[in-house]
């Protein structure tokens, strides 16, 4: 029978597009620390590591081996995970299961990325297979502007309405320290941003940050020792659908929308909207925020800008989004999905600081990435039966 398990501790770095004071084994030294401290938990009180990056893009490979000072491994069980861009969520929900099994009570789990060494558009389009896919896709930016396009002729959806959604998400990230972009913009000021494939602007597009996040998991033996008010994994679900461009439905996501149906089935959650009370959402572009809430069941099929514009995903909206900001405002691809899990984390202990939503008993965290991959995890304040 599965454990239960919960985070009990978090740790992130200050977030940037160049951190050229730290190395790569710098920063996740840097998280670690942070997490340990967070948890009053030592190098000797983990079991094990995992952590995970995209290192097909920095071209720098077997960090689970260089890192091993940073990443406090030494004569542990040290693993590596990277499925592209879910490689964070990945990692959380890999953390989840590998304690579950009952293999480790106590797992340090990490994910970074240096993106400012690396070549985000080469790696993605060479990552792809190259008869049927790669003379035909150029990097992560036109990918999602073909999907937007198809949404906003299927719906009249407008740019505007996915502007709307990145302002959300950047006058959040003015209360999370850690984030990369902490400047508040406007609707008119991502209408008049630089086109960078039609309709996506520079404004709609998430940045290339370098950082690193850190979690620690622990079973139900260990965690009411560790945390008071640990954040119990309520769910976890993973859909990679596609293996090539052309098999992808873009409307909706369909990998998004069968991992929350199964992640609610085991939560026994009926009415995502009211029943859960804050979500981090793997949301690299604006137009995301509103067709993907949708696979989420949150909106009807082009009804997902009412909520926006209506303020109900705002702080002290009905059902906050991002409060941390979100995706739009940081961005270490190895890292982001991780650090969605670890906000959740924070927002079940009380402990988020100026972005806290009062009273969260339940939360939710995407990861997204490849050809429309997903994956999701609940959280809740109560340990699952």
């Amino acid at each position: 029978m599965a454990k239960r398990v919960a985070i009990v501790a978090t740790g992130q770095t200050e977030h940037a597009a160049n951190r050229w004071d730290a190395t790569g084994g710098e920063l996740i030294g840097e998280a670690v620390r942070r997490a340990l401290e967070d948890g009053g938990l030592r190098r000797e009180d983990i079991d094990g590591v995992i952590v995970g990056n995209m290192d097909h893009f920095e071209g720098i490979n077997g960090v689970e081996h260089w890192s091993i000072d940073a990443n406090g491994g030494l004569l542990k069980p040290v693993l590596k995970l990277t499925t592209g861009g879910t490689t964070g969520s990945t990692l959380a929900v890999a953390g989840y299961h590998l304690v579950a099994s009952g293999l480790f009570e106590r797992l340090l789990v990490v994910g970074w990325e240096k993106n400012s060494e690396s070549d985000t558009t080469g790696a993605i389009t060479t990552a792809f297979d190259p008869v049927w896919d790669r003379l035909v896709f150029a990097g992560a930016v036109s990918g999602l502007a073909v999907e937007a396009s198809v949404y906003m002729r299927r719906f009249g959806v407008t740019e505007k309405d996915a502007a709307r959604a990145a302002v959300r998400d950047r006058r959040h990230a003015l209360n999370n320290p850690h984030a990369h972009l902490r400047k508040e913009i406007s609707v008119s000021h991502v209408l008049d941003s630089p086109m960078l494939a039609d309709p996506i602007k520079a404004l709609d597009m998430c940045p290339r940050s370098d950082g690193a996040c850190a979690v620690v998991y622990a079973s139900e033996d260990a965690a009411e020792k560790i945390c008071p008010r640990p954040a119990w994994i309520l769910a976890t679900a993973t859909r990679h659908l596609y293996s090539y461009l052309g098999d992808v439905q873009l409307y909706p996501l369909k990998s998004l929308e069968a991992a929350s149906g199964e992640a609610y089935r085991k939560a026994g959650i009926r009415e995502p909207r009211k029943e859960i009370d804050v979500m981090e959402l793997y949301t690299p572009y604006s137009f995301a925020n509103l067709s993907w809430m949708e696979a989420l069941g949150l909106a009807g099929p082009g009804q997902a800008a009412r909520l926006i514009w209506d303020g109900a995903t705002d702080m002290g909206g009905e059902l906050p989004v991002n409060p941390s900001g979100g995706v739009l405002s940081t961005n270490p691809i190895g890292a982001t999905g991780l650090i969605r899990a670890a906000e959740c984390a924070l927002q079940i202990m009380g402990r988020a600081g100026a972005r806290q939503v009062p009273d969260v008993q339940v939360a939710l965290s995407t990861g997204f990435g490849g050809c429309m991959w997903s994956d999701l995890l609940i959280y809740g304040r109560h340990k699952p039966a």
